[in-house]
């Protein structure tokens, strides 16, 4: 349960990141 949720924050950090910067994807 631990490890599905530390994929859905990195997850949701990486969608994060991409959308502040979309010029890098």
């Amino acid at each position: 349960m631990i490890c599905l949720f530390a994929i859905v924050i990195a997850m949701f950090v990486y969608l994060t990141y991409a959308l502040l910067n979309p010029e890098k994807f």
